[in-house]
């Protein structure tokens, strides 16, 4: 499968999550704390390349990647995400400078669920949601105990190792992960002589 292709069908793959988190949303409320980041700046977080090839492709098609770069050698942490904006400038919120092409990480943070040694679904909320919508986890964890109404993780991650099996395997500090999907579509475009689509 050549990049587009790859690009394309995981952004067919946050589309089905995407919807999977607005029917959590429905049925519980739950809810991501506006300018709260707490995602954004959980240490350790991991990711797989594959996950940002359609962010990678928008910053190329874009010709923002020399920004990106640049911004990832200023940060000098592979653990920290270049794409957080941490100031607020001009009544802009914080956060994702480029949410709409966040990795699966980024979407499945607080919207998911586990299931515990005794089989029982639980919603695997970030503790700031946990504390502010109490009630909310509460019903969604109701809710689970009889049927499944988000998505789970690893199902999702086993999605995409189906769309790219090597890719999809390797998990990596999130800058890092970020930086080798920029260089598989830059090497891509450069080796192919292709025009992006």
């Amino acid at each position: 499968m050549n990049i587009v292709h790859t690009v394309r069908a995981v952004e067919k793959l946050f589309e089905s999550l995407d919807k999977d988190i607005r029917r959590l949303q429905l049925h519980t409320g739950i809810h991501c704390i506006e300018n709260c980041i707490h995602c954004c700046t959980t240490p350790r977080i991991e990711a797989t390349s594959v996950e940002f090839l359609p962010l990678a492709y928008h910053l190329y098609k874009t010709g923002q990647i020399n920004e990106v770069l640049n911004k990832m050698e200023q940060v000098n942490n592979e653990y920290t995400c270049p794409l957080l904006n941490l100031l607020s400038f001009d009544g802009k919120t914080i956060g994702c400078n480029h949410y709409i092409h966040r990795g699966l990480i980024c979407r499945l943070f607080s919207y998911n669920y586990l299931t515990n040694k005794h089989g029982v679904r639980k919603i695997n909320a970030c503790k700031k949601i946990q504390l502010n919508q109490p009630d909310q986890i509460e019903k969604a964890n109701y809710l689970l105990l009889t049927k499944v109404i988000c998505p789970k993780a690893s199902d999702y991650y086993s999605k995409l190792r189906f769309i790219s099996y090597n890719e999809a395997h390797h998990l990596y500090p999130i800058g890092k992960a970020i930086r080798i999907a920029i260089d598989m579509v830059v090497i891509y475009f450069h080796y192919k002589g292709k025009k992006v689509m």
